[in-house]
């Protein structure tokens, strides 16, 4: 049963993109703001239909901390899900994201009207002076920066380095971080067609202000509780499972 939700939900996701990709292309002259609205459409109803197809409803803990301001905010990654419920839970934000995304047919195209910062990983000190210049002008815009510290998903259960891109960001502008953490990859599981019904937790913490902080002591404060409400995330859950 769960192969063949997953396999019409990829297929209805293929149905979809191209031409709510003619509508992204329609609407490339708008102001980022207002384009970024309407491109997000995509991500949230590929989340809304994980709900209703996969059965994979959320809840969201400390929304009521997310600020009127920009931020920069730094979620764990161990699943596809957040990349695309985020666009619903959090107001206008870009990612940071390695270049070859962009030159994917369509979803690439589409990515590009996000206003993301895309950065070549294989040149780290260029990646992390382009992704501070970039981050500067996207919170004069009015975006906040979504980041995934780790770079990339990690099983749950692992602990990947906390890369300091974003703290760097925060402190270069005096932005204050907001700290994400979640337990999705227990039911949509990184590089697993598979998905499994239930709910996630996504838990906001306090924002954490950057000043009078260097990005190594302000990203350990941000590791240091995603990681702790991870572990409390991972283990209710599968005691919830065992009872």
């Amino acid at each position: 049963m769960n192969f063949l939700r997953a396999l019409i939900y990829y297929l209805l996701l293929v149905v979809i993109v191209v031409p709510y990709w003619v509508l992204v292309m329609c609407v490339a002259p708008l102001p980022r703001i207002p384009r970024w609205k309407i491109v997000a459409g995509w991500p949230r109803l590929a989340a809304w239909l994980a709900i209703y197809l996969l059965g994979i409803r959320y809840e969201v803990r400390g929304r009521e901390n997310i600020p009127a301001e920009p931020v920069v905010i730094l979620s764990k990654h161990s699943s596809a899900w957040e990349t695309l419920a985020y666009s619903e839970i959090f107001p206008p934000h870009v990612y940071v994201m390695k270049r070859e995304l962009m030159w994917l047919p369509f979803l690439g195209w589409g990515l590009a009207l996000f206003s993301p910062i895309f950065i070549n990983r294989t040149d780290r000190m260029n990646a992390l002076r382009r992704t501070i210049e970039l981050g500067k002008e996207r919170l004069a815009q009015g975006f906040s920066i979504m980041i995934y510290p780790e770079g990339t998903r990690i099983a749950v259960g692992k602990h990947g380095e906390y890369k300091l891109g974003g703290a760097y960001i925060a402190v270069q502008t005096g932005a204050r971080v907001l700290p994400v953490a979640h337990n999705a990859g227990l039911l949509w599981p990184r590089n697993s067609f598979l998905k499994y019904p239930g709910k996630v937790t996504v838990v906001i913490g306090a924002p954490i202000a950057s000043a009078g902080q260097t990005p190594k002591q302000l990203m350990r404060k941000v590791e240091d509780w995603i990681e702790g409400q991870v572990e409390i995330l991972v283990r209710a859950k599968r005691e919830n499972n065992a009872a």
